[in-house]
């Protein structure tokens, strides 16, 4: 090791300052959440929420397979493949898109108006394509670790389930099965993918560029957030952004 190069902090010390930036960045803390999780989200403020989210969840499953395509390791490869079989479904599990969709007809939006992504903020577009830009072209190790969040995503699941089914009509165990099923995929994901990290984090200047990795992705999840709060809670919604009556199931919009 050259002398002027710091040296690599121990497995345990790096994965704690992983662990740190979710807890002083994750986006369980943007005022947008608190608004949702606390019932006093408008029924257009969710329908909002629920289409801008969807981008998010369809472009998951091109992330993952961006990255698969760059992995040489067939033990790696492997392993990821699972994420996109969630997400898209397979024969035996429907996937997470289309209980997704489930959520969007609850909510009283017709699932083919969210699946043409009309209607998407600017924003939006711009932090989730940035996100699978990243995961494509970056190392393997920083697309891996932008995966992280889902370190912190279970207890925001676990809080987003109790107070939708405490505040709104619509939550109940269909419309909420999106999120009752990453309870238990997420934990099989992130104890891979942090092993992974903390395995290929081994000097300090690997250490540093996966734990911007998991900044950056913090980043992409908080933009959503903010973009949300400023167009249907300030009020402040941008050319082809989703307008409240678009889209709507005929049965709800009577």
């Amino acid at each position: 090791m050259n002398q002027n190069q710091k040296p690599a902090a121990s497995r345990e010390d790096f994965e704690a300052r992983l662990r740190r930036i979710g807890a002083e960045r994750y986006h369980d803390k943007h005022p947008f959440h608190h608004r949702l999780h606390g019932g006093q989200c408008t029924p257009d403020e969710v329908r909002a929420w629920v289409i801008n989210r969807y981008y998010y969840q369809h472009s998951i499953p091109m992330k993952d397979a961006a990255f698969m395509s760059r992995v040489e390791d067939p033990d790696l490869r492997r392993a990821w493949r699972s994420r996109i079989e969630d997400h898209d479904g397979t024969d035996t599990n429907e996937g997470g898109i289309k209980r997704w969709l489930r959520l969007a007809q609850a909510v009283g939006l017709d699932p083919a108006y969210v699946q043409s992504r009309a209607g998407i903020m600017p924003a939006t577009k711009f932090a989730v394509d940035a996100y699978v830009r990243f995961v494509r072209d970056k190392t393997l190790l920083e697309a891996v670790a932008a995966s992280l969040t889902e370190l912190f995503a279970p207890a925001i699941h676990a809080n987003r389930i109790e107070g939708l089914l405490q505040h709104y009509d619509f939550a109940d165990d269909s419309s909420l099965s999106y999120f009752q099923n990453r309870l238990k995929e997420a934990p099989k994901d992130v104890a891979f993918g942090l092993q992974w990290v903390l395995d290929h984090g081994d000097t300090a200047e690997k250490q540093d560029m996966a734990a911007a990795a998991l900044e950056f992705k913090t980043d992409v999840l908080w933009a959503q957030l903010d973009a949300l709060w400023n167009g249907y809670v300030e009020g402040r919604m941008p050319p082809g952004a989703w307008r409240p009556g678009e889209g709507l199931l005929l049965a709800k919009a009577s």
